[in-house]
């Protein structure tokens, strides 16, 4: 966990990428850690939003380059890739809203990490793009596909396919961010917002939350399971069927 700092309090988790030397580019390690620090956040009952961003002048410089380099064709596409989407998958499926702060340049898979988010606010200095094709590589990490149905078809052609880079005005206007402040004010930006979410049901938010995701393709099948397994638990045939089973009687549900 050494590569990331969480601070939890007043119903916020802040969850910070802590490698600065790197650019906080992400690493195996960092993505098992992510793994781990999502459950974390999804199984804390006071954490009600998460503000995501980066240590340093980086919000993420994507994956490290010298960590996927020097791997294998099949290593690559079987692990690197793979654990790449199920890290980012837990960020994206957390039951609390994510708010990230784009406080660097936002780039290859930083852009993949942001697009995890539910909001996002960029200081009006940082650059956006999905540079992987001039590398000779793709954006693997659910660059052609979250993205895709997050900011629309044409917006990732632009960038994965041509190049371009926006400004955080130009990604504004594109809908790709939902916030420009000024450079070093965007936490403070993402605490006035988080703590708007103090008036909102926190239950309500968290449903709503699901089916935007259901919506969209993000989970689909876990979302309805989740939503329908709620209302059965609270129902009293739950009680009636727990005990005929331990009575080891069939239950009468009439």
């Amino acid at each position: 966990m050494e590569h990331f700092l969480l601070d939890i309090r007043d119903g916020i988790a802040r969850l910070t990428l802590n490698r600065p030397e790197r650019l906080n580019a992400m690493d195996e390690a960092m993505m098992d850690a992510l793994m781990a620090l999502c459950r974390q956040i999804e199984h804390t009952q006071d954490a009600h939003v998460v503000i995501l961003t980066g240590a340093g002048k980086a919000f993420c410089a994507g994956g490290d380059i010298d960590a996927w380099s020097s791997q294998s064709a099949d290593t690559f596409g079987r692990h690197w890739l793979r654990d790449g989407h199920q890290a980012l998958d837990a960020l994206t499926r957390l039951r609390q809203p994510v708010i990230a702060v784009l406080n660097g340049h936002v780039l290859g898979g930083g852009l993949e990490l942001a697009a995890c988010a539910d909001y996002r606010i960029a200081e009006d200095h940082i650059q956006i793009g999905q540079p992987e094709p001039g590398l000779g590589i793709i954006p693997g990490w659910s660059g052609t596909q979250r993205a895709v149905r997050r900011f629309g078809a044409q917006l990732v052609r632009r960038m994965a396919l041509f190049g371009e880079q926006l400004s955080a005005h130009d990604a504004l206007t594109a809908g790709i961010v939902d916030q420009v402040v000024e450079k070093g004010h965007g936490l403070s930006a993402a605490d006035e917002l988080a703590n708007r979410m103090r008036h909102r049901g926190p239950v309500a938010t968290e449903l709503v939350k699901m089916l935007i995701n259901a919506a969209e393709g993000e989970e689909r099948e876990r979302v309805f399971e989740a939503l329908a397994g709620r209302i059965a638990a609270v129902q009293p045939e739950l009680k009636t069927g727990l005990a005929a089973f331990k009575d080891r009687k069939k239950p009468d549900f009439w």
